[in-house]
């Protein structure tokens, strides 16, 4: 049975432009990473790290590939298996057996720096899900603690040429207390590295003629780690320039200005350097709870 597809949106007739192969559905995630977001808590602060990821006996009829190899704020590295039609248990199986070879993928590259081990996140992306798989990840399913995520991604063409892409997530991770990944800071909600941003803004608000030594002698690199807590704007945009990864927030509507420099903070956040931030923000007379 064929099935024809219309949509409309604001008087835009659409119709399906399916992707014609796996790796140009995989060249538009490159190019579009945020589309590879989860939720809005741990899972929004997303790099792509690498791409077709050779792996030894990735499989258990041998060799593999990973897709994409992602990197969620600080905290967490993804793996990213594409399918160009359903994604269903066959495709929860390959995920599984990639998951299993976390060791040798750190081995491979220079994917992981912080000063934690990372925590792993596994996704599938298909044009439809299974309808047993689907109930599975609604449920909360994990891989031997490991979280599992679904998302099914599809691309519409207008009249005019324009090119749609509609995408729907499915994920239900079991966040809890040791998670920290809820925050109240002057009565708005705010994950980790959205906090840092939101605090260091407000904090500069407070004090308008700080200067960046100023503010480093009261955030000092040490609370983050590698990256610290905020940098100058140039040094950021060049860091994304040198290594294709964001480590900081760089858009316009992010960006903090002060006396002498604009800064841009740090995406990259752990449960155990944003308990050091928080510990020095409340020093300051800055209040946030943890939910």
């Amino acid at each position: 049975m064929e099935i024809f597809r219309q949509i409309t949106a604001n008087n835009i007739n659409l119709k399906e432009y399916p992707f014609g192969k796996e790796l140009a559905m995989e060249a538009y995630l490159l190019e579009n990473e945020d589309i590879l977001i989860l939720d809005k808590q741990n899972f929004n602060d997303v790099t792509v790290l690498d791409a077709e990821i050779a792996i030894k006996a990735g499989r258990k009829n041998g060799d593999g590939r990973i897709d994409i190899l992602t990197k969620y704020g600080g905290e967490y590295l993804g793996i990213v298996e594409i399918k160009l039609n359903e994604i269903n248990e066959s495709t929860l199986n390959q995920l599984q057996d990639y998951l299993d070879q976390k060791e040798q993928i750190l081995r491979l590259g220079t994917f992981w720096t912080e000063d934690i081990e990372p925590k792993w996140v596994g996704l599938m992306v298909g044009t439809s899900i299974s309808t047993d798989l689907q109930e599975k990840i609604r449920n909360g399913y994990d891989y031997k603690g490991i979280p599992i995520a679904g998302m099914i991604i599809r691309r519409f063409r207008s009249d005019e040429n324009e090119i749609f892409v509609v995408s729907d997530t499915i994920f239900s991770f079991k966040y809890s207390s040791k998670d920290y990944s809820k925050f109240v800071f002057n009565g708005k909600e705010f994950n980790k590295g959205r906090l840092v941003n939101e605090v260091i803004k407000h904090y500069v608000e407070l004090n308008p003629q700080i200067t960046y030594s100023a503010l480093k002698n009261a955030f000092p690199d040490r609370i983050q780690g590698s990256f610290g807590v905020f940098d100058k704007t140039a040094n950021a945009e060049d860091i994304y320039k040198r290594w294709g990864h964001k480590r900081h927030y760089i858009e316009p509507q992010e960006l903090i200005k002060l006396n002498d420099e604009t800064i841009s903070t740090c995406t990259q956040w752990n449960p155990k350097n944003i308990a050091d931030f928080i510990k020095r923000a409340n020093e300051l007379g800055l209040n946030i709870e943890i939910k």
